[in-house]
């Protein structure tokens, strides 16, 4: 079975985040949640990229540098970022909690495949 956490010490993940683990909702074709090992890596990425930022990447998007993180120090705040830009210009949305992420990532999962189903 995968693991989907970055080690304990350095982040506490929400009771959300857990369940969403337990209920095994870890994949909605364009969007999924990260493994301990891609999420870590991506974590010291992150961290060299936009230092004033403490983002814990859980999530992402497979067709673009988009990655969901929690930040600590903003509660259960989810921010959307977009990767791999110029620091300052990462932030693309803040989304409540986890649950609202999630209704969004099973969103456009359904515009997705939608749009698959037409062609």
């Amino acid at each position: 079975m995968a693991t989907y956490n970055i080690t304990s010490d350095i982040f506490e993940y929400p009771k959300s985040y857990h369940k969403i683990v337990e209920l095994n909702l870890v994949d909605f074709d364009v969007w999924y949640l990260m493994e301990s090992g891609q999420a870590t890596r991506r974590y010291f990425d992150l961290k060299e990229r936009y230092p004033n930022r403490k983002l814990i990447p859980f999530a992402r998007q497979d067709d673009s540098d988009d990655i969901a993180c929690f930040e600590i120090g903003k509660g259960t705040k989810i921010q959307l970022i977009h990767d791999f830009t110029t620091e300052g210009f990462e932030q693309r949305h803040e989304f409540e909690d986890l649950w609202e992420w999630l209704e969004f990532a099973i969103k456009e999962m359904i515009f997705y495949n939608r749009c698959e189903a037409v062609e």
